[in-house]
């Protein structure tokens, strides 16, 4: 029979970092004698908000630290600056409380996005008390895949975060008529001062547009095969950092520094950001086995790394994936998965994909010579953002599963379907597109989306992409374009995991803007981020024996 404890609290505990600054501690002790296993969470988010989670975990025996970063809330250190300072106060904050009479010098970490990142940047510091991790919903490396992905700034997430770690945090937010003018600011580097903030971090991130030694130690994911403690990885289909959760889970999995980091797991499901909060993501529901208890998981972790029960975690299969339109949840021991069957969609037309009411197709056969597809970019008029891998306020942006057909009824938007399919098809892992396409500017954006079209005309975004034209061959050294000269673009749309059941259509749609998920390219050339000038863009995509477009499909094997 569980017991359950009173609960003792501690409330602004300081602890000193190596520099001199201390940050303030929340601590929950279970009433009874000590020591104990540690649960740790650092946050930018006022650690007060912990308060429920300390005492639950306290109750179960555990002792429970809710830290705010420094500049936070209870935390001094002058005005907060996300993320440099994480390293190191990380690991000061374990070596703490790994010394602490209350202790059993065994820590597991814990959190979600923000608090997932403090326990990803802190991890390769290798304090020996970090025992074990659970971070949800992050990714390791700050310029590749949170703000600059692909070369593209992902601007509704970092302005929205900025504005709300600004040190001025505790005002109202903006109403979502007023984001949707702010977000239109030009130029970037201008949009904190045009609501009337000052926000050093964000003109900090529009100036270094490229990958450089800003960025250097903010790039955890060079340093992941240095950890030593195993992760249970949580994330979802329609998080943002959907494809990173795969990247953090293979890291430890297949690189990491021991044993024990090597028996690190992964679960997604069919969530966005906030993953398993209802069986309704976007506007479809998934079903009621959809649904799990990711605390109980989370639990079950540490009960087995942080007091040593044997429940038999360890030996279950590494990886726990839903299959959307299946729904249901199935085991898996690698990713990609070994089975998998790498099968190449070409694009065809006639040369009138555009709309979903054009003559665009995606076919297992080779293109042969075919008329090119054209649209007109404009980025005044963006393909605004509806559903997929979004964070974080669905008033503004709709996130998760949305129908996607008012999307492909615009001229700048290219449809490549396949015949309802002859029977089901699985497809579940990474996707990619081989995109060869001109423009006749210097920079411009390509996008691809993943949609399931079903019966009823239905199109269920899954997955998309993008990629800025200039950081084609490196988001270090970029290269601006030749007018008119066709490009190979390889474009990461993403991870899945769907069945697309008989009757269903799989659809690929290409255009040039996703926004404000994404900044819109304005066309120029000219600097990311100073510039205010905007032209259109007249696109141009190819598919042909010499150009052959194509989608790469992890097509998994039906029993």
């Amino acid at each position: 029979m569980a017991v359950y404890y009173g609960v003792n609290r501690r409330i602004d505990v300081r602890i000193p970092m190596r520099d001199g600054v201390n940050v303030s501690a929340d601590i929950y002790l279970p009433d009874t004698a000590g020591p104990f296993p540690t649960v740790l969470v650092r946050t930018p988010y006022d650690n007060s908000r912990q308060a429920t989670v300390g005492k639950t975990f306290a109750s179960k025996g555990y002792a429970f630290v809710a830290v705010d970063v420094r500049g936070r809330y209870d935390s001094p250190g002058g005005e907060y600056y996300p993320y440099f300072a994480e390293a190191q106060d990380g690991y000061d904050v374990q070596q703490w409380i790994g010394h602490q009479p209350w202790s059993t010098g065994k820590i597991g970490t814990r959190g979600a996005s923000d608090l997932g990142l403090t326990q990803w940047i802190a991890a390769p510091e290798r304090s020996e008390f970090l025992t074990c991790m659970v971070p949800r919903v992050i990714c390791p490396d700050q310029y590749r895949q949170l703000f600059w992905p692909f070369g593209t700034f992902q601007l509704w997430m970092s302005f929205a975060w900025a504005l709300q770690n600004s040190i001025h945090s505790r005002q109202p937010g903006l109403e979502p008529h007023e984001w949707r003018a702010a977000l239109r600011t030009l130029p970037l580097r201008n949009m904190d001062e045009a609501i009337g903030q000052h926000l050093p971090q964000w003109k900090d991130w529009i100036d270094h547009p490229h990958y450089d030694e800003y960025w250097e130690p903010l790039n955890i994911e060079r340093r992941l095969g240095e950890v030593a403690c195993p992760a249970y990885n949580m994330g979802g289909w329609y998080d943002l950092n959907s494809r990173e959760t795969f990247l953090n889970f293979n890291a430890l999995r297949l690189d990491g520094r021991t044993p024990e980091a090597r028996q690190s797991k992964l679960v997604v499901g069919p969530w966005p950001h906030a993953l398993s909060q209802s069986t309704v993501n976007g506007d479809v529901d998934f079903g009621p086995d959809s649904k799990i208890d990711l605390d109980a998981l989370e639990l079950k972790w540490f009960d087995y790394w942080l007091k040593g029960i044997a429940n038999g975690i360890v030996d279950e299969p590494p990886l726990h994936l839903f299959i959307m339109g299946e729904n249901v949840w199935r085991d898996e021991q690698e990713w990609p998965l070994a089975r998998t069957d790498w099968q190449q969609w070409h694009l065809h037309s006639g040369g009138r994909a555009n709309t979903l009411l054009g003559n665009g197709e995606l076919s297992r056969a080779a293109p042969a010579d075919e008329p090119t597809d054209h649209f007109v970019y404009h980025p005044e008029y963006p393909v605004p953002t509806v559903g997929g891998s979004v964070c974080c306020d669905g008033a503004v942006i709709p996130w998760a599963a949305q129908d996607q057909r008012d999307l492909e009824m615009r001229a700048d938007v290219l449809c490549y379907s396949t015949p309802p399919l002859a029977e089901d098809l699985e497809v579940t892992g990474p996707i990619t597109l081989t995109l060869y396409a001109a423009t006749d500017g210097r920079d411009t954006d390509w996008t691809g989306k993943l949609v399931d079209v079903g019966t009823d005309g239905y199109a269920m975004i899954l997955c998309q992409g993008i990629i800025r034209a200039r950081s084609r061959e490196s988001v270090s050294q970029p290269t601006l374009l030749e007018p008119g000269k066709v490009y190979a673009y390889t474009i990461d749309v993403g991870v899945t995991g769907n069945l697309f059941k008989r009757g269903h259509r799989i659809r690929l749609e290409v255009s040039s803007s996703n926004f404000p998920l994404y900044d819109r390219n304005l066309n120029t050339g000219n600097p990311l981020g100073q510039d205010a000038e905007i032209r259109m863009a007249h696109q141009t995509v190819y598919h042909s024996r010499a150009y052959p477009s194509h989608l790469l499909l992890p097509v998994v094997p039906r029993p």
